[in-house]
């Protein structure tokens, strides 16, 4: 059925229009953004197909390259383009609505919201590093390395040349595991407290190690792991 065949109230546009975006389910949302159909289809069709190609979940869609939603019939480059830059906006909206609540990272639960965009639908293994000041407030953070899907180089010079370049007094390492569990592994825990004692050298603390996997985080500040 074409979109004019529709009544207006179930017309994407319009109905954003009369009753606010929240009530637009993700099809209909993803369909404004692709505007038009094709052929024998609608555009909510093909934003729903769109849905489907990643389980009718909005996180994994996020993830998509923009040549995997050109598989889809109706979608070109252009509309790939717009969908990926959507998401890419979706995307920075958290990470500063995370960032704004996380300006002290005192706690792992800021350092888990503040880093869950960049890592949560990541299939490969990245280690980050927060530089903090002496109020643990949050200098900057920086992709230190990316890695395969169960492990990533840890570079102890860099992480401490990158600290007194920025006259951090701390920092707090955040690393993701793809495979969906947050445990450490034995070498987690190993290169974990090399870089520990490394810093201290320098007088430089390792306020927190924390793991992302999924929507779940693992501590090592709270595991006492590290002190």
């Amino acid at each position: 059925m074409k979109m004019k065949d529709l009544c207006a109230d179930e017309r994407p546009r319009e109905k954003l229009l009369e009753k606010g975006a929240y009530s637009l389910s993700n099809a209909e949302l993803i369909a404004i953004l692709l505007r038009t159909g094709t052929g024998g289809k609608n555009v909510v069709e093909i934003a729903r197909e769109t849905l489907m190609l990643a389980g009718n979940k909005l996180g994994e869609l996020t993830s998509l390259p923009p040549e995997s939603l050109c598989k889809i019939n109706g979608i070109g480059p252009g509309k790939a383009v717009t969908l990926a830059a959507a998401f890419e906006i979706g995307r920075r909206v958290a990470e500063e609505a995370g960032m704004e609540s996380a300006i002290r990272m005192d706690t792992p639960q800021k350092v888990f919201r503040a880093m869950l965009p960049h890592m949560k639908n990541l299939d490969h293994e990245e280690c980050w590093i927060l530089f903090l000041s002496r109020s643990n407030r949050l200098i900057s953070k920086e992709k230190m390395s990316s890695g395969g899907q169960d492990a990533t180089v840890m570079d102890k010079k860099a992480i401490i040349r990158r600290a007194l370049e920025k006259k951090s007094a701390a920092v707090i390492m955040v690393h993701n595991h793809p495979s969906g569990s947050a445990l450490p592994s034995t070498e987690d825990i190993r290169l974990t407290r090399d870089l520990h004692r490394a810093l201290d050298t320098c007088d430089i603390r390792l306020i927190d190690h924390v793991i992302i996997s999924g929507s779940s985080y693992y501590s090592f500040s709270d595991e006492s792991i590290i002190r």
